[in-house]
């Protein structure tokens, strides 16, 4: 292709404010840029493009401030982001957002959008998070609901049991009962990534996995359920687990199984989101934020991915980062693609 073609797409990225990995300069600023920064187009003229800072830096440009072509503010940024976010973990208390900005050396407005920027979440959201992660492990770990309301930061009970919908998901007794008298059924079989473990309560799956040795994936649901009797009955199973495996091999018909879910109101709504995704298509985290009506909370909402009890029947596969990448998965991205990959064919067959 001749240099004044690509030069001309370059160009067109520019006006559009496109993402590409180039920059431009213009001569008459003497300043370089990413094709998607928002200051106002210059004139063709006065550009030249560059495939990286130290070629613009090299014939006399310097970097713009505004769109941060090195990297630099945005690196500073992070790292305020993530002193704060210690900072916040290390406190017993909920820090004031004039403290924690005070401590970033920026003013509270611009502080607070830079970690709402970052995390999705007000600094005070991410303090409310980080307690009901405390309160989640005191009673997952048996402690006593008055103990566990004291340790995680809680003035009492009583504000607990008014918020626990979207605190815990569940009643900070059924949390610290962990399965306590409950029995889970499993079944271990072979599926098209290898090994495959299902597992059941009375009220329908509570989790589902593959591609790891049986005892890790047994491991993994003790974890979520260390008190619940586990009993292997492959029989009272076997329906679920063929549905699973012919999903797997030919997911046109879904997959729709009675499944047991538990996890936070938060965490609840991203899990139905993902299963309002169709078979063959993908949404990014930020969609998918947005579908959850918190369009700012696309590090939660990849959490809450991560977290993800029941694989398939769940389908976080289906979600993609804003570049178009797979991203990260669970049980593996190679998994991941073959999965979108089957899921396409049948949907274009």
């Amino acid at each position: 292709m001749a240099m004044s073609t690509i030069d001309d797409t370059r160009w067109d990225l520019v006006l559009r404010r496109q993402r590409a990995d180039f920059l431009y300069a213009v001569a008459t600023m003497g300043i370089y840029c990413r094709p998607g920064c928002p200051s106002p187009r210059p004139k063709r003229e006065n550009v030249r493009f560059f495939p990286d800072c130290a070629q613009a830096e090299a014939a006399g440009f310097r970097a713009c401030r505004r769109c941060d072509p090195k990297g630099e503010r945005e690196a500073l940024a992070r790292a305020v982001v993530a002193d704060a976010c210690a900072f916040i973990e290390a406190e017993e208390a909920i820090p004031a957002l004039e403290r924690l900005a005070e401590r970033s050396g920026y003013s509270r407005f611009h502080f607070l959008r830079l970690f709402r920027d970052h995390t999705g979440l007000t600094p005070r959201g991410y303090a409310e998070g980080v307690r009901a992660r405390r309160l989640q492990a005191a009673l997952a770990g048996g402690a006593r609901v008055a103990d566990a309301v004291a340790e995680a930061g809680y003035g009492s009970e009583s504000r607990v049991y008014e918020d626990t919908g979207r605190l815990l998901g569940m009643t900070p007794g059924a949390l610290r009962r962990g399965g306590a008298g409950e029995v889970i059924r499993t079944a271990l079989a072979e599926c098209p990534f290898g090994r495959l473990l299902v597992a059941a309560t009375a009220a329908g799956v509570c989790f589902l996995g593959f591609a790891e040795p049986d005892d890790t994936l047994l491991g993994e649901l003790r974890r979520r359920f260390p008190r619940a009797t586990v009993v292997a009955d492959d029989a009272a199973l076997t329906d679920t687990v063929r549905a699973v495996v012919a999903f797997m091999r030919e997911p046109r018909a879904g997959l729709a199984l009675p499944l047991d879910l538990r996890g936070t109101a938060f965490q609840l709504r991203v899990w139905a989101a993902l299963r309002q995704i169709p078979a063959g298509q993908t949404r990014s985290y930020a969609q998918l934020a947005e579908m959850v009506g918190n369009p700012a909370a696309v590090r939660a909402v990849a959490r809450s991915c991560a977290t993800n009890p029941v694989a398939l029947a769940v389908p976080c596969h289906r979600v993609i980062g804003s570049d178009g990448g797979l991203a990260g998965y669970r049980w593996g991205v190679a998994r991941k693609q073959a999965l979108l990959a089957r899921e396409r064919a049948e949907a274009e067959g």
